[in-house]
């Protein structure tokens, strides 16, 4: 359906993409990804430097940092075939959020010693923003740094730091100022994971996973030449960041992926003798959620042919977070009704590798991904902070 607002460049360039993913991408890998939540290091790396070689490691990027140079619509596609494929996802934290704001806001020493491994996927990152007291509400944040030299001396505590136990950088909010008002006092740190003084412990979440942390900083001692941009200016990069995540949470094409499982499912379930889809009662839900997938997917590419994202686009970024994260949720929850009672006996194995005994290869990882996605709603910004912003950028009020 979406092809028919395509160029007949961007077209072919979708045929492009499917042949890659055809030739290139290996069924192991695909395999890994269509049924497990937590993919192993290893497997997002062998992705990731696949897709490098071919001068497609960062998508989003300008080439004169090491990216494709693609139009929004292009990287649109790409994402598109990538999930229809089952290809892994590439590690979001390098890739879209501290990459853009090192070669927005960096220093040339910093463009030069960051960007290269993270487009080769030889260094990985993760993201210290929340705390204890300060998750939505991230403007309030606590950890500490204070100047010591030419070092920053940090202190503090980070939550729900999603990949801190592979990470090789995060990139932190600090706060630099505790005087000043509360976004105009913090500050933009990348930080050495391997520094002594950092504690990081796993947070096991609902779906049986390790994939969250809380990090710990005690005397942390952080090069003053890690700070980017101005010191206590860091809201203004958070923001940019921000809005390069929540523009990228709508997972569109992941969800349009969930939606095929869910449809080779209900017509594999048996009710009364007939299969799921027959169900008229299903069935009406199942053309509720496609309607409501198909407008999502109509809305992001009109989002995007508008260059809507650009520049300030914070009320489109927070709109497709917002309603992207509730039909991920609504298409999740009707895989859960529609795997049925058979559900109940679940058991986590900790890796999104558990099926449900005897239901068909198409539940494969849908009860993880079910757990896990309950979160889509909260993080990068609850849906009650995305209504917030919009009632504030659109409505003034």
């Amino acid at each position: 359906m979406i092809d028919a607002y395509l160029s007949p460049s961007d077209c072919a360039f979708r045929q492009e993409v499917k042949a890659f993913m055809r030739e290139h991408l290996p069924p192991r890998l695909a395999r890994q990804q269509r049924s497990h939540s937590h993919l192993p290091k290893e497997d997002v790396v062998a992705w990731h430097q696949i897709l490098h070689r071919h001068g497609w490691g960062a998508p989003s990027w300008p080439k004169e940092y090491g990216g494709t140079g693609w139009t929004p619509v292009q990287r649109f596609i790409f994402e598109d075939e990538c999930a229809l494929a089952d290809a892994p996802l590439l590690s979001m934290f390098g890739i879209n959020m501290v990459g853009p704001v090192i070669y927005t806001f960096g220093t040339e020493t910093q463009k030069q010693r960051f960007l290269p491994p993270i487009v080769g996927m030889t260094e990985h990152w993760c993201q210290g923003y929340s705390e204890p007291g300060a998750g939505s509400d991230l403007a309030g944040l606590r950890t500490r740094a204070e100047l010591d030299g030419d070092h920053y001396v940090v202190n503090g505590s980070k939550i729900w730091t999603s990949d801190a136990h592979k990470a090789d950088w995060m990139f932190c909010l600090v706060r630099t100022d505790p005087q000043a008002k509360q976004q105009k006092g913090i500050s933009f740190l990348l930080i050495d994971m391997k520094t002594p003084g950092i504690t990081v412990r796993p947070i096991i979440s609902i779906d049986g996973g390790h994939t969250l942390n809380e990090v710990f900083f005690d005397g942390v001692r952080v090069p003053c030449a890690n700070l980017v941009g101005e010191e206590n200016k860091g809201w203004t990069y958070a923001k940019f960041l921000l809005g390069h995540e929540r523009s990228a949470t709508p997972e569109v094409s992941r969800t349009k992926r969930r939606m095929v499982l869910l449809r080779e499912l209900a017509a594999t379930m048996q009710v009364n003798g007939q299969p799921l889809a027959e169900d008229p009662h299903f069935a009406l839900r199942l053309a509720g959620a496609q309607v409501e997938l198909d407008a999502l997917e109509l809305t992001n590419l009109r989002l995007l042919l508008d260059d809507a994202y650009e520049g300030d686009g914070m009320a489109a970024a927070s709109m497709m977070k917002l309603r992207g994260s509730e039909v991920m949720q609504l298409v999740t929850e009707l895989t859960l009704d529609a795997m049925g009672p058979g559900v109940m006996p679940y058991e986590p194995a900790g890796d999104g590798s558990s099926q449900t005994p005897g239901a068909p290869d198409c539940t494969l990882g849908r009860v993880e991904d079910y757990f896990l996605r309950r979160a889509a709603t909260i993080y990068a910004g609850s849906s009650e902070t995305q209504r917030n912003i919009l009632a504030k950028l659109i409505f003034g009020t």
